[in-house]
């Protein structure tokens, strides 16, 4: 079975260079053969550096990007640049800092092997973030439950069926969100606990602003769903303070209707002709193995 690994980055060369040595020592003894695509996000540092080992991976290429156009995006360009030019069974997008960690790589290909050509997901059952935003990304995810109806647990790390592939570049929502995207194209995803890592080098790159942006970008996915049940919230609620109406009590329909706002700007990312177009944007590919 061939697997690629799909890994976006922007300036971030001493992760990715530890991230490639740890890939190339969890292939070792196994039978699957590991490819690696990184998708450089038209990074402002030097990405390209010297590896030494790569002798259990079978082909290492490096896509650089004209411009830098975001994570998401990032993954859907290199799914439809792996899907149209690469012989494959299976990607496993994952981050390029160490969060995703390379040792349930195998975990992947062994569940695979298992499953009827069913995708799968890597679940969260341990973060490696501090309090105060593991809380954050507890309440990101009873948004998403609450609003959009959907319980998502994963993130980008992943082991793709070559049909979710071409699902996912069908779908528009893809160049906005990845894990929301796969949601909803996927009904019947198979789940495998995953522990997030502690990044290699640096701080995390996940700010509060950006997990909120995630968050809202998850859920306008779903935005049909999230109008009828703030519809039927805001009914409800106007009925349920009629009588006690202030500023304060105002102030849940407010940041709903934020949200709603939010949302619907976020949706205007999705766009099915960038996407089919995406490959456009590569400026040059370093072929390192």
């Amino acid at each position: 079975m061939k697997y690629i690994i799909l890994i976006p980055i922007y300036n971030d060369r001493e992760s990715l260079k530890k991230l490639i040595e740890n890939i190339n020592q969890e292939a070792k003894g196994l039978t699957a053969q590991i490819s690696v695509l990184v998708v450089n996000d038209a990074s402002s540092h030097q990405i390209l550096d010297t590896y030494s080992n790569l002798e259990n991976i079978i082909t290492f290429e490096i896509i650089n990007m004209k411009e830098n156009r975001g994570h998401a995006r990032c993954i859907a360009s290199g799914l439809k640049y792996i899907f149209e030019k690469k012989e494959f069974d299976y990607v496993i997008p994952m981050d390029g800092d160490g969060e995703d960690r390379p040792e349930e790589i195998k975990n992947f290909i062994e569940l695979a092997e298992e499953t009827n050509g069913k995708s799968i997901v890597g679940e969260r059952v341990k973060r490696s973030e501090g309090f105060v935003f593991r809380t954050f990304y507890q309440f990101h995810k009873f948004l998403t439950y609450v609003f959009a109806g959907q319980s998502i647990k994963f993130g980008n790390f992943t082991c793709l069926t070559k049909s979710s592939v071409k699902k996912l570049l069908e779908e528009k929502s893809t160049w906005n969100s990845f894990s929301g995207s796969l949601k909803k194209i996927e009904k019947d995803l198979i789940s495998m606990p995953s522990i997030r890592g502690t990044r290699y080098f640096g701080p995390s790159k996940m700010s509060f602003f950006n997990l909120l942006k995630h968050s809202l970008s998850i859920i306008s996915v779903f935005r049909k769903t999230v109008l009828i049940r703030s519809a039927l919230f805001i009914i409800f609620y106007i009925l349920l303070i009629k009588s006690y109406a202030s500023v304060i009590t105002s102030l849940p329909l407010v940041l709903l209707l934020i949200m709603i706002y939010s949302i619907s700007s976020l949706a205007l990312r999705e766009n099915i002709e960038e996407l089919n177009k995406s490959l456009t944007n590569i400026h040059d590919i370093d072929k390192i193995k």
